[in-house]
């Protein structure tokens, strides 16, 4: 099947330059944002802008947003106590405007906070307990994925990202709201903007769906030498290192995502991240 259409709802850091890329691709691309104020941003980067809100109902015209083969949902939970309780809300709300609706597909954006901080390497099939996940987002995210792929009327993929690198996001810039450098001897699970459109585009371009994939840079140096290269590229000064370091972490591992889509990482190595500017 060749699909024609794609919905974006939450065409943020992540969802606006998607969108973009997949409008140059030749897909009829509809985005969603919250503010009005955004909508042009959207219709420059050639996507049809709705405004889309989840809240204690939705507000917008969902079923016109959702006219589409394929809904790319990258909406993060919030924060504070009730977290969970909000996300799992938003979704349910969501599922059902989609079983009325065309799409068949949906690709779902989570994070590695799904996970455990286990002190050891993680795959796909580790998160089995959104009890266990390191924050309460990312229990939030891993009930969300539990309702998403037991729905029979769509089927979902979701892709677990790491920490996000690109425009804005860079460890240079993070270390200018650091005192220290926490857990210097952790190693990171990033992954850059490039490689996070590459993946979905994959995904999208050979009709993966039913899967679960983690998407981190192959590569996983310390903290500590990753924020040493930022600052000695950037020139700022090196922060000092935390003595200690807990073993409360996760090395996540993404071989599945390069063996199932043959995938090739643009930034495979997190210290080249460090060292860019984008």
């Amino acid at each position: 099947m060749t699909v024609k259409k794609i919905s974006i709802l939450g065409c943020g850091w992540l969802g606006l330059p998607l969108g973009r890329f997949l409008a140059g691709e030749g897909f009829a691309v509809k985005g969603s944002t919250t503010s009005e104020t955004k909508l042009a941003r959207l219709k420059e980067a050639g996507i049809k802008p709705f405004r889309i809100v989840l809240a204690d109902s939705i507000e917008g015209d969902i079923a016109a947003f959702l006219d589409s083969d394929i809904l790319v949902l990258d909406i993060p939970p919030g924060r504070g106590e009730s977290v969970v309780e909000q996300h799992v809300g938003q979704i349910s709300l969501l599922i059902d405007a989609l079983v009325e609706s065309p799409v068949r597909y949906v690709l779902f954006i989570s994070s590695t906070s799904v996970y455990p901080a286990a002190g050891r390497e993680v795959v796909e099939a580790d998160a089995e307990d959104p009890e266990a996940a390191d924050s309460l987002a990312g229990r939030a995210l891993l009930y969300a994925e539990e309702m998403l792929r037991s729905e029979s009327s769509f089927s979902a993929t979701v892709v677990r990202f790491g920490g996000l690198i690109g425009p804005g996001r860079n460890p240079a810039e993070f270390m200018q709201r650091m005192t220290e450098i926490a857990n210097p001897a952790q190693p990171v699970n990033f992954i850059h903007l490039d490689d996070c459109i590459g993946i979905i585009a994959s995904i999208i371009r050979q009709g993966e769906w039913g899967e679960v994939f983690n998407a981190c840079a192959p590569l996983h140096p310390t903290r500590g030498e990753v924020y040493k290269a930022a600052a000695e590229s950037h020139g700022l000064a090196t922060l000092p290192e935390e003595p200690s370091s807990s073993h409360d972490f996760k090395l996540v591992n993404s071989d599945k995502l390069v063996t199932k889509l043959g995938y090739t990482f643009l930034h495979p190595d997190p210290l080249g991240m460090a060292r860019g500017g984008n």
